[in-house]
């Protein structure tokens, strides 16, 4: 082995750990009736963090900078989560705030192939906005023009 070279899991190891993390992720399955993901989130960069530590050859145990790394990662990866959330209720505010303000205008809708004209009587607010309109409520993005 070349000086300052990682070593490497065997074959056997390799196969030990990943029966390891199939049987977790089995139980996980059971236990909370967990779908399968196609991404990561933060609980599961926690996890296989945690894995590597405690997996990690204690003779050549991570350096402190690889650990800052992956801290300052973990760390990142939270808070843009957390943003991600906060600009979430942030678009819908904007949205309802929107609808709320065409309260007395004329808009044209579209509605399926038709186009239908009338001025705005109310407005419900949320996540789907809907505009009343002629009597009906009809979803706030089917606006086309607002006069």
């Amino acid at each position: 082995m070349e000086v300052g070279a990682k070593p490497m899991l065997s074959s056997e190891e390799q196969f030990k750990v990943q029966m390891e993390v199939d049987n977790f992720n089995k139980k996980l399955d059971a236990e909370k009736g967990r779908q399968t993901q196609h991404s990561l989130g933060k609980d599961d960069f926690l996890k296989l963090m945690i894995t590597q530590l405690q997996n990690q050859d204690p003779t050549s145990p991570m350096e402190n900078t690889e650990f800052i790394s992956q801290m300052a990662n973990f760390s990142s990866l939270e808070q843009m989560t957390n943003m991600n959330a906060e600009f979430a209720k942030m678009n819908n505010m904007l949205i309802s705030s929107s609808a709320v303000n065409t309260i007395g205008k004329t808009v044209e809708l579209n509605v399926g192939d038709q186009i239908t004209t009338g001025v705005v009587q109310a407005v419900t607010t949320g996540h789907n906005p809907q505009v009343k309109v002629n009597g009906m409520y009809y979803n706030y993005d089917s606006i086309k023009s607002i006069y």
